[in-house]
């Protein structure tokens, strides 16, 4: 079966983010996605709980972790991944957990991008994410490392505001909708990265309603 699902999504778990775990599954479903990847910043509990707190929604656990080399996220991990390491200790810590490590906007403007450290032992690049600054170039660069590489093709919308979400996304070929088959098949090459970048518009209002809480917080 062909699956619709977001690979890189960031809810309230992370300090950055606005999307709490009912917006999440709200804008996931109305964008016509059938999985998201929870993926908070080098957290995973946040992750479980929404994913056991939604039977009604197929969640995937994951993280974003700050490696020393620029962000990798981790999916369908059972333990936390610590940050700070190398690329290649990181993405070998992930896979000595069972779980999957793809190259997140590995050539982006001020996001921590790993560049020339995406490297072989990676399980998959992401091409298109959907936030990506310069967006273009960031798809052209990681298009052309995936292909150099020989790597699987991904793509997420590293939403943090629940209108984001579904930007970017992955068509997955996976034998039925679990979180293992739809792991399975992003290492099996399986999944093809579509999407766009998230307009001007939808940033703006982000960064408007991020202040709104900053000041929220500041009161009281």
């Amino acid at each position: 079966m062909q699956l619709k699902v977001d690979l890189h999504v960031h809810t309230t778990y992370s300090s950055d983010s606005l999307i709490s775990p009912k917006e999440l599954v709200f804008w996931a479903k109305k964008n016509g996605l059938n999985a998201v990847a929870v993926t908070d910043h080098n957290y995973l509990e946040g992750a479980f709980k929404i994913a056991k707190e939604t039977p009604d929604f197929l969640i995937i656990p994951g993280m974003e972790v700050s490696s020393a080399d620029g962000h990798i996220v981790a999916l369908n991990v059972p333990e936390l991944i610590p940050k700070g390491y190398s690329a290649t200790e990181t993405v070998e810590r992930i896979h000595k957990a069972g779980g999957v490590a793809i190259a997140c906007h590995p050539y982006v403007l001020g996001k921590g991008c790993l560049k020339e450290k995406v490297c072989p032992t990676f399980d998959a690049v992401e091409v298109i994410n959907a936030r990506a600054f310069p967006f273009k170039r960031s798809v052209k660069k990681a298009e052309e490392t995936a292909k150099k590489l020989g790597l699987p093709r991904v793509a997420g919308t590293d939403a943090h505001y629940g209108p984001q979400i579904g930007f970017g996304y992955t068509l997955i070929e996976a034998e039925e909708a679990s979180v293992d088959a739809i792991v399975k098949a992003i290492v099996d090459g399986r999944c093809q990265p579509m999407g766009k970048a998230v307009p001007f518009t939808l940033n703006l209002e982000m960064e408007i309603q991020r202040l709104k809480r900053a000041i929220s917080k500041r009161k009281n």
